[in-house]
């Protein structure tokens, strides 16, 4: 069954390293707490805020070694007073849990986009 991993975390400021490093962090948390294993990522939707151009974060996730796994961005639609500075993922996965046993990750000032789902 393939299932939805929902994922977001802040960045302190437009900066090529600080991209790679936050998005290789939420990876890693995303599949370590739902155990995927790469070969089961069917494909990564990235979003980032407006202010993040600095770098793809795909990048953070081919150095992660995952360079099969299909990847995009999106820019995140500008909209008035929200949090600046965020990396969004949403990753299709391979897997047996059912939907309520998906664990998503929201990391740093992120946590604040969904309370209702941080564990």
């Amino acid at each position: 069954m393939i299932r939805g991993i929902r994922g977001a975390i802040t960045v302190d400021a437009d900066d090529r390293n600080a991209i790679l490093a936050a998005t290789k962090r939420l990876l890693r948390e995303m599949t370590q707490r739902n155990d995927v294993e790469t070969d089961s990522i069917a494909s990564i939707l990235f979003s980032l805020t407006p202010d993040l151009r600095a770098a793809f974060p795909a990048l953070g996730a081919r150095e992660l070694g995952w360079v099969q796994v299909p990847m995009l961005h999106f820019s995140e639609i500008d909209v008035p007073n929200a949090m600046p500075r965020v990396i969004r993922v949403l990753m299709h996965v391979n897997t047996p849990r059912v939907q309520a046993e998906v664990e998503h990750v929201y990391l740093e000032g992120a946590v604040a986009l969904r309370p209702d789902l941080v564990r």
